[in-house]
C-alpha cells in the first residue's frame, strides 16, 4: 500500500506547495506511482498543474464531504508523471461543514483508504493552518514532511505544530511520524539561511533532510506556466534539489523496509 506523507506548516509562504508538486513530480519520475492530494482550499498544488479550480467540476470536497468515489475525481493530464485529487473553492467551506460530521478527523483517511492500493505514494499538500482539514491530513497519513523556509522566524509556530502532531499520535493516528523537515528558501550567500540551517539541524538533529532547496526565480516560475520544475526547466538547481530529495525519499523507505524483512 502507498506511503502517505503530508507536508504541513501552518506557515504561509514556506515551499510546502512548490515542494508538494515536485516531490511528486519527481517520485513518480523516479518510477513511482504516485498521488497529490490538494487539500488546500487555495488550490496552488492543482493551479500549479495546469487546472483551473473555479471551473472543476469534481473535486476532493466532492470525496471528504459528499462521499463520492475517489476514483471518480482523479485527474491525470497527459503532461503529468502522476495522478491528483485537485481542490477546489468549496473546500473553504468543508472546515466548517467538518465540524458536526461524525468522524470529523478521519473524512481524508476513508477516501484514500479507499484507493491507497493503487499507489506507491501518496502526497498531501496541506492548508497553512491548524483546522480541521489539517487534521484530516494528518490522520490520513504515515509520515510528515515539515517544509521549513532559511530565514528570520523559521522556527516560529514549529513548537505548536509538533504540539499538534503529538496530539494527533496520542488521540487519533498512533503510527504517525515525522519524517523531516526540509529546508527551503536556501541561499548559501545570505549569512543568515547559513546560520538558520545550523540551527535547525541543531534543533531536530537526524530529522533533518540532506537535501536543501534554493530560492530560485526557476521554481517561482514554474507553476505561472501550469508545470512542475521537471517540465519547465530540468536542468535549474531547483530541479536537481527535487530529484534529490526524492532519491533521499525512496533510500530511506528502502532502508525502513529492509529493518522490517530483518
Amino acid at each position: 500500500m502507498a506511503k502517505i506523507i503530508a507536508l504541513v506548516n501552518q506557515k504561509g509562504g514556506v515551499g510546502k506547495t512548490t515542494s508538494a508538486i515536485n516531490l511528486a513530480t519527481y517520485l513518480a519520475q523516479a518510477g513511482k506511482f504516485v498521488l497529490l492530494v490538494d487539500l488546500d482550499p487555495q488550490g496552488n498544488a492543482s493551479s500549479g498543474l495546469g487546472i483551473d479550480v473555479r471551473s472543476a467540476e469534481k473535486s476532493l470536497y466532492h470525496s471528504m464531504i459528499i462521499g463520492e468515489h475517489p476514483s471518480k475525481i482523479i485527474i491525470r493530464k497527459k503532461e503529468l508523471s502522476h495522478d491528483l485529487i485537485p481542490a477546489s473553492q468549496d473546500l473553504a467551506g468543508a472546515g466548517i461543514e467538518l465540524v458536526h460530521m461524525e468522524n470529523r478527523e478521519f473524512r481524508l483517511y476513508n477516501v484514500l483508504r479507499e484507493i491507497r492500493i493503487n499507489y506507491d505514494y501518496i502526497i498531501i499538500d496541506s492548508p497553512p493552518s491548524l483546522g480541521l482539514l489539517t487534521i484530516n491530513g494528518l490522520v490520513a497519513s504515515d509520515e510528515v514532511i515539515i517544509p521549513v523556509q532559511t530565514e528570520y522566524f523559521a522556527l516560529e509556530g514549529l513548537s505548536q505544530l509538533l504540539g499538534t502532531i503529538e496530539l494527533v499520535k496520542e488521540n487519533l493516528q498512533p503510527e504517525l511520524k515525522i519524517m523531516g523537515a526540509l529546508l527551503t528558501m536556501y541561499d548559501k550567500r545570505n549569512r543568515l539561511s547559513r546560520q538558520v540551517v545550523k540551527e535547525v539541524r541543531d534543533h531536530f538533529p537526524g530529522y533533518v533532510f540532506d537535501s536543501v532547496i534554493p530560492r530560485s526565480v526557476r521554481l517561482a516560475e514554474a507553476p505561472g506556466f501550469g508545470k512542475s520544475i521537471l517540465s519547465f526547466d530540468s536542468f535549474s538547481k531547483g530541479a536537481r534539489s527535487y530529484k534529490n530529495l526524492s532519491r533521499e525519499i525512496i533510500e530511506l523507505e528502502n532502508k525502513n523496509k529492509k529493518k522490517f524483512t530483518i
